[in-house]
């Protein structure tokens, strides 16, 4: 509750608008033609249009905003499952377990650098034109950010506290359940904050190339057709799901981890 109301806050509005009135001016101004650099009034009209088809001045895409967003939240989601998943549950193990560690994290490390979009052309291969492809980037793109933050928050465990566990007959399952996950728990969800971002960026990236729907397809083909109104209006889509994607991400975890609001220092809300 106190996040919403933070929310609510007028100063957090105060850099958008003058953004906006900034741009709009500039555009306004005859600085660039209006085509190149359309003003928020002109995007705003077209992503209504998108959402709504009130005059249907973006042609195919009018009245298209629901399901282009459903494909790319869908891609999102399924994506960001299995990373988690899996993420989660390899970084317990490499952080608990010094064998595991010196076994599977060598590999994992030289994978790591690798960029995702470089994958583009194997999952094209494999998967073909569908939404699978861009599912497997999205995977890829969350995985590694929640597997090192997962590993991170389960070494920095208090050995104390393990020690304690052990001393009156916990085991090893005890001990992760009770005493290791929970306190990993905050880097593990700031790794699904981190994940949640790469996801949203590489299923745009796949929409571009790999997918016939989505915002990121509207993005790139309305691109071709010069409606930069269009290309800007998905963007703003993207960024807003983004942040609603994230701030779904900080109520549940403010939630699981209300038992660290009392131990930890908030800075000054002003």
């Amino acid at each position: 509750m106190a996040s919403l109301l933070r929310f609510g806050r007028p100063e957090r509005f105060i850099v958008p608008v003058l953004i906006l009135a900034g741009w709009e001016m500039f555009s306004r101004s005859g600085a660039l033609p209006p085509a190149l650099l359309p003003a928020p009034s002109t995007v705003a009209w077209a992503w209504l249009d998108w959402v709504f088809d009130i005059d249907g001045n973006t042609q195919s895409y009018a009245g298209h905003w629901i399901f282009d967003v459903m494909a790319s939240t869908w891609r999102v989601a399924a994506g960001f499952a299995i990373a988690t998943v899996l993420a989660v549950t390899l970084g317990v193990a490499i952080g608990w377990s010094r064998f595991i560690e010196i076994t599977i994290e060598p590999t994992l490390q030289m994978l790591r650098p690798i960029p995702p979009v470089s994958w583009i052309p194997l999952a094209i291969i494999w998967f073909g034109i569908a939404d699978k492809p861009a599912i497997f980037l999205v995977f890829l793109g969350a995985f590694f950010p929640i597997l090192l933050n997962t590993i991170h928050g389960v070494k920095t465990c208090d050995r104390n506290l393990i020690r304690a566990g052990a001393m009156v007959g916990g085991g090893q399952h005890q001990l992760l359940r009770y005493i290791v996950l929970p306190a990993a728990l905050p880097s593990i969800f700031a790794g699904l904050r981190i994940g949640i971002g790469s996801a949203w960026m590489l299923t745009v990236t796949a929409e571009m190339v790999a997918v016939k729907s989505g915002v990121g397809y509207v993005l790139w083909d309305s691109y071709y057709f010069l409606r930069y109104d269009i290309v800007l209006a998905a963007m703003a889509s993207i960024g807003l799901l983004g942040y609603l994607s994230d701030l779904l991400l900080r109520l549940v975890s403010a939630r699981a981890l209300r038992w660290q609001q009392g131990t930890t220092l908030h800075g000054s809300e002003g």
